[in-house]
């Protein structure tokens, strides 16, 4: 028998029906599998089916001495039991197993967990492994046409990350508790190796905006007038008294002289193609990071759009874009869009990063509103108008500049519109904020008709929205492309962060003073983006992943053993 394994249950049916046509769903264990006349199945996963965990004498936080947690021998755990039994079931008669999961650094992870389960009952099974981007007839025949290798070296790095945070998180979250002697069901305080930079971000910027001592000043504003149009110029220079405002004032002409007035063109390239994080910072205008991500994995299952968990801002050149193209114009609302690039050349812009494992997220088949529930389709728009944006021509906008002045003040007056909507034509969620000044010419004379002295202050720094933080964490290497929206769910779950824009609680404060007070490095992003690094060495086959486990268990040791003194009896060794 041939053992198709895939994530989940959805795209075990799809695979199955794209490849075989008619198949038989069986029940094995509780557990679909899909057979074929050919004598192949396909079964689908619930994600991870075998997880690491402590040993059962290590579960008491209070007779465990901590750092003995940190060189601990992990074992183990079935996750998913049915699935377990179902593929010990099925092994006998496998020959061979084709691993379909997702291809990046946990799905591979995720099938050779799988792999492993039916080699324990079938060790002479081989074992082959199908790459795709799309779940699409097109992309499915290819990679199983095409079959390669299990690449090891990503489920070491997956693997590695999983040791890693597993021995960060528990031992960090465990100190924290203890100290603060909340380690009841519920009530404990969770600290971990990328959640604990990302939480110092959003508590500073909560400081900043609790420290920030407003100023006043005051600003002069003139109204000018030509031909019935009535002109509001704003002077930047500001005064810290309202008196020296109005004296300055009382001393400014009754016209307003054009130092220099200049028309331009200029053209707004379109946007880059959709990498994970950008669609996720877009995204977060609808849904929370964590729901737009799960919303996209759907349609990605469904065959709508291609794996969304990706890196790369430039389209391979084997991605047939004028057939992707052609499958949108059937769908109403895009159909315009899709013949104006089509008449054309198509050229899509280009993004900052190039990788070879997925291209950037896009739509691969056509959808409508009935086919999809509301919040697959706000998605699937999404996803759609993007594509179709870096297709288009770039917006024109039309800009003048004047130089203008009165007395001894001067300012520069700049207004745009747009003479050509381009790519903004489709891509309507970004809103184009025309300026309108009138036609002006050098050394004119505009007439003031009213003078104001306007009162301000100054703003303290915005609170972080949830896309603005996941823009931060890809900057600062902090986590993956697959685990930034799961930290910030991980954060407003346990409800150390609440709102969006984004604002700490008091239990994040107590997490980040003990973390910072024992060992600071911890919170801050260095040391997790350096480990980040070394996880990316492991997948090019670099550095093992044991090696890496062992250097961060030693440093989590080391940064601990620091401060091991000052720490409660119960948790000093």
């Amino acid at each position: 028998m041939w053992l198709i394994v895939a994530e989940k249950d959805i795209a075990a049916r799809r695979i199955a029906q794209i490849l075989f046509g008619r198949v038989r769903k069986v029940s094995i264990k509780g557990v679909p599998l899909y057979l074929s006349r050919q004598n192949a199945g396909v079964i689908g996963l619930k994600g991870h089916i075998i997880e690491l965990d402590f040993p059962k004498s290590m579960k008491d936080w209070r007779k465990t001495p901590l750092l003995s947690l940190i060189s601990a021998r992990l074992v183990k755990k079935v996750r998913h039991r049915k699935i377990v039994l179902a593929l010990k079931a099925v092994a006998k008669k496998v020959r061979h197993v084709t691993v379909a999961t997702d291809y990046d650094r946990e799905g591979e992870l995720i099938g050779l967990e799988a792999v492993e389960v039916i080699r324990s009952v079938n060790p002479r099974i081989t074992v082959d492994r199908a790459r795709f981007s799309a779940i699409t007839p097109e992309e499915i025949r290819r990679a199983f046409s095409n079959r390669q290798s299990i690449n090891y070296n990503l489920a070491s790095a997956a693997l590695a990350r999983q040791k890693i945070d597993l021995i960060w998180g528990c031992t960090l979250t465990r100190l924290v508790s203890l100290m603060h002697n909340r380690t009841g069901k519920g009530n404990f305080l969770s600290a971990g190796r990328v959640q604990s930079p990302v939480l110092r971000i959003i508590v500073e910027r909560e400081e900043e905006i609790k420290n920030f001592k407003p100023v006043k000043y005051w600003q002069i504003t003139l109204v000018a007038e030509k031909d019935g149009i009535f002109i509001k110029v704003p002077f930047e220079e500001r005064f810290l008294a309202k008196e020296i405002a109005e004296s300055v004032l009382r001393g400014v002409d009754e016209y307003i002289t054009v130092e220099s007035f200049q028309r331009y063109t200029v053209k707004e390239e379109r946007p880059s193609p959709f990498n994970t994080t950008e669609f996720l910072r877009e995204a977060s205008r609808f849904f929370s990071p964590e729901k737009a991500m799960e919303i996209a994995e759907r349609l990605y299952m469904k065959g709508y759009i291609s794996y969304p968990r990706t890196d790369n801002t430039v389209y391979p050149r084997t991605l047939n874009l004028a057939s992707i193209l052609k499958a949108l114009e059937s769908v109403d609302v895009f159909r315009k869009h899709v013949r104006e690039i089509l008449s054309g050349r198509i050229e899509p812009s280009r993004g900052k990063k190039e990788t070879k494992d997925h291209p950037p997220i896009h739509p691969v088949a056509p959808a409508s509103r009935s086919l999809l529930s509301r919040e697959e389709w706000i998605i699937y728009e999404l996803v759609c108008r993007r594509f179709l944006a870096t297709l288009s021509k770039p917006c024109i906008w039309e800009v003048r500049e004047a130089v203008l002045s009165c007395g001894k003040l001067k300012t520069k007056l700049k207004g745009k519109v747009i003479l050509s909507p381009g790519w903004r034509s489709v891509y309507t969620y970004s809103k184009a904020e025309e300026v309108k000044i009138p036609e002006l010419s050098e050394g004119e004379k505009l007439r003031v008709v009213r003078k104001i002295v306007e009162e301000k202050e100054t703003k303290p720094p915005k609170r972080y929205s949830e896309g603005e933080i996941i823009k931060i964490m890809e900057r600062l290497n902090l986590g993956t492309k697959a685990t930034r929206h799961e930290i910030l769910k991980k954060l407003k779950e346990r409800r150390y962060v609440v709102g969006n824009p984004l604002r700490p609680t008091e239990d994040a404060y107590t997490i980040l003073d003990t973390l910072k007070k024992i060992a600071e490095e911890i919170t801050l992003p260095d040391m997790t983006a350096e480990l980040e690094r070394k996880m990316d060495l492991i997948e090019e086959g670099k550095l093992k992943e044991h090696e890496v486990v062992m250097e961060s268990s030693k440093k989590l040791k080391e940064l601990i053993s620091k401060h091991v003194n000052n720490l409660p009896h119960n948790i000093q060794r």
